[in-house]
């Protein structure tokens, strides 16, 4: 079922809840993640495994469902042997799959198409550098295709997410212009920065002006860094504000594993709602039961 109101309009009635990370629900219910599609690959090999993580996150209270679409693209697909024809039609499918999983929950659920960056085609880390060589029509030939699919699929938003520099923002930006389809812009940043190490002033004000842009702000990051970037966020863009932190554990690439403990914790929304957070939520190693903490210090509306 489609929400009746359309998400930006419920951001300007209240704060809305994001899910957690798709990745680690996907391997606390046994799937097996080590391929460079990552959870992508679940379209095509088991995409019910993705509509039951999808389901976890809206019976804990999460009203944006974000599509297993962040490390999936043509070029991806390609080198796994899949044509193009069926590239596109997974890449609907995961709009499809979320939106059935929309449908299970009392509350009105959006669907927000993942669009990652090219550093996750490369699936080498390199989006949390970004400066990929690539120039900024290089980076909007490689990105309009996939967005023109996912938007065709008739998501609610498209998340433009864990952005890691500006030349690849305004790429993303060029690409989605067009499509009809609303969007927000997110970036994953160290300190004050982008990854890249472009001042975050910079980086927002790239979104400003654009009316299809509904929310801007940071994801894949330090729980610790987001108060700083939902301030300049919101002075710089007069925008709502999008953030889904990391739970603050460290991946250990070598060892494959994560390390550390969690720092995330719901308590500290209502500080960034007071900034102008109006999209919260959390990214890897946030799972339902975070979402639901959230879900609890936010009362959503319910369905008309």
């Amino acid at each position: 079922m489609r929400p009746v109101r359309t998400l930006a309009a419920a951001l300007a009635e209240s704060t809305v809840v994001l899910d957690g990370g798709l990745s680690n629900q996907l391997e606390a219910q046994g799937c097996d993640l080590s391929d460079a599609l990552w959870s992508a690959r679940l379209l095509a090999d088991d995409p019910g495994q993705i509509v039951a993580a999808h389901t976890a996150y809206v019976r804990a209270g999460a009203q944006v469902l974000i599509t297993a679409s962040y490390q999936a693209t043509f070029e991806g697909f390609a080198r796994r042997g899949t044509g193009r024809a069926e590239a596109a039609r997974l890449l609907a499918r995961s709009v499809r799959l979320a939106r059935e999983a929309a449908g299970t929950g009392e509350r009105e659920v959006w669907v927000a198409a993942s669009v990652g960056p090219y550093g996750a085609m490369l699936a080498d880390g390199s989006e949390y550098r970004g400066r990929y060589g690539l120039s900024v029509r290089e980076l909007e030939r490689f990105h309009r295709p996939r967005i023109e699919t996912l938007a065709a699929a008739e998501p609610d938003v498209l998340a433009l997410e864990t952005v890691p520099d500006t030349d690849e923002a305004e790429a993303m930006l060029r690409a989605a212009d067009g499509c009809g389809t609303p969007l927000w812009l997110s970036y994953t940043v160290a300190g004050d920065r982008t990854r890249a190490g472009q001042p975050l002033a910079e980086a927002f004000a790239l979104a400003a002006g654009l009316d299809r842009v509904i929310a801007v702000g940071v994801n894949c990051c330090a729980s610790g860094d987001v108060g700083r970037a939902v301030e300049t966020a919101s002075s710089v863009t007069g925008k709502p504000v999008v953030v889904y932190p990391n739970s603050g554990e460290r991946w250990d690439a070598g060892h494959r594993g994560w390390h550390g403990r969690s720092t995330f914790a719901a308590s500290r929304v209502q500080g960034w709602e007071r900034a102008g957070a109006r999209l919260v939520g959390g990214c890897c190693r946030v799972g339902p039961e975070e979402i639901a903490d959230l879900a609890r210090l936010r009362t959503p509306p319910r369905r008309p």
